[in-house]
């Protein structure tokens, strides 16, 4: 059974794992501590919205990008076909946010494909 909880966990560490920071980091940035970060990773507890957003801000990945792959992951597991393409205004609007604070390559690791 696919719990909610744990793909947004697994979503969550494996963006940190990407960047190569430690829960320690992370958990400072988002000013959560360090074992409610780990639990959450884990799928042991549910992130509120406004935890989930410190987090996102911490990891500097738009909400958006994981709340889509962790959808992406569960409608996989449902036995769902999964495009791997976003729409050209969605990724133009991507690419231009990156402007303001991170590289276009940046962006586009986030949006690894899942499965």
């Amino acid at each position: 059974m696919v719990v909610l909880r744990r793909e947004i966990g697994d979503v969550l560490r494996d963006a940190r794992q990407r960047q190569g920071r430690t829960l320690r980091e992370v958990s400072s940035a988002a000013r959560v501590s360090l074992g409610y970060l780990s639990e959450v990773e884990r799928g042991q507890k549910e992130a509120s919205s406004e935890l989930l957003a410190s987090i996102c801000e911490a990891l500097d990945v738009p909400m958006s990008l994981v709340l889509r792959e962790v959808s992406d992951r569960i409608a996989v597991a449902e036995g769902l076909h999964i495009p791997d393409t976003i729409p050209a205004d969605v990724y133009a609007g991507l690419l231009s946010r990156a402007g303001e604070s991170r590289d276009a390559e940046s962006v586009r690791g986030d949006l690894a494909p899942v499965g």
